[in-house]
């Protein structure tokens, strides 16, 4: 799509409002038994990027949909639609900004092309960590910038669950050295992708949908995604053996939910409050998910699948962390906006880095000696 302002940038129509807020009516909705309530029932269609069901991101979407519904009292009720159901998965954002969905669930990496930017509101090479990131968003200005990045789109973005730390990823065969990356075909969205291009390696863009089926045939010598919990579920462990971190591309794994300007805006305060405070409790109740989830099937990975865990070689490591720098760097280049989301993000790493090592790193190579 091209980048034009949609009516959500503008006066709208009461009617218009409405329309978009009500789409949807007379469809069957997941959403779980809620009180009968004498207002109007807002109907809308949420469009995600993740197979049905998927453990991490696929079961939060669900859990956002059904708890609006259940604190709205059934007033406003969303049906969910997974990947490839409505719109294709790396089509959310588009459907969202025309109207066809009134609300979607997606990574903001995934709109890179489109929006350069969007990448920080994920997770960047050597970024902020989960807390760092829910920090610098609440906090530190992140909220502003990011609905200003999509406020010309028509789409308003809030953080909407997440997956935690990342792994570096499944390999085929093991590294050994840099040169191993040399022709490597490995899937790898965002900027890690961008530095895995400067290595030598060629990055491929998939949906997850279709990430096993690539691995088994070949079409990718190697893949990330997200963690244990949900990489068991992909089956990359039955193709390839080599478990690689850290997750360096991905520290943190925000998911955002995106919300047409117009369906949005037409909402009541309160129902605006519920969408709210749900997507901020999801953040909480995943990530606190995927840390317990990712423990158990890391051990299981291991002891009943023979995954083999392994470090980036120091070579591998000191070389992605120099290019990651450069290319962080070259985002600020593009436009005024997206210099201002690097500098505010880099801000916040700088002020927030000190204490964590002093809070944390200090604190877990004591405990874990």
């Amino acid at each position: 799509m091209t980048n034009k302002k949609t009516s959500g940038q503008g006066a709208v129509t009461r009617r218009r409002m409405l329309a978009l807020s009500a789409a949807g009516a007379g469809a069957g909705l997941a959403a779980p038994a809620v009180a009968q309530s004498t207002q109007p029932t807002i109907e809308w269609k949420m469009v995600t990027s993740w197979p049905k069901d998927l453990p991490g991101p696929g079961i939060t979407a669900q859990r956002i949909a059904d708890q609006i519904a259940l604190m709205s009292s059934g007033r406003l009720r969303i049906r969910l639609f997974a990947a490839g159901e409505l719109v294709p998965p790396l089509e959310v954002f588009d459907a969202v900004s025309s109207g066809t969905a009134q609300m979607g669930h997606s990574a903001s990496f995934f709109w890179q092309g489109k929006i350069p930017a969007s990448v920080f509101f994920t997770a960047v090479p050597f970024g902020l960590l989960p807390l760092e990131h829910i920090t610098w968003v609440e906090q530190g200005g992140g909220q502003a910038l990011w609905d200003e990045l999509y406020a010309p789109f028509g789409v308003r973005p809030l953080m909407a669950g997440n997956t935690g730390v990342q792994m570096g990823g499944w390999f085929k065969k093991e590294l050994t050295g840099l040169d191993d990356l040399k022709g490597l075909k490995i899937r790898m969205p965002g900027l890690g992708g961008e530095v895995m291009r400067r290595l030598g390696a060629t990055p491929v863009s998939l949906p997850p949908g279709e990430l096993f089926g690539a691995l088994q045939s070949g079409l990718i010598d190697a893949t990330e995604f997200l963690g244990p919990w949900s990489d068991t579920a992909m089956g990359f462990h039955k193709v390839a053996k080599f478990y690689y971190a850290p997750g360096f591309h991905e520290p943190n794994g925000t998911g955002e939910a995106l919300f047409n300007t117009v369906a949005f805006e037409g909402l009541p305060d309160d129902l605006k409050a519920i969408v709210r405070d749900v997507c901020r409790a999801e953040n909480a109740r995943s990530l606190a998910e995927s840390e317990w989830m990712n423990a158990g099937q890391l051990a299981a990975l291991q002891q009943d699948h023979g995954v083999q865990i392994r470090i980036f070689p120091k070579d591998v490591l000191d070389a992605l962390r120099s290019t990651s720098e450069d290319v962080v760097a070259s985002v600020a280049q593009l436009d005024p906006l997206s210099a201002r989301v690097v500098e505010s993000f880099q801000q916040a790493r700088a002020r927030l880095a000190p204490w964590s090592r002093l809070s944390t790193r200090l604190y877990l190579d004591a405990r874990d000696q």
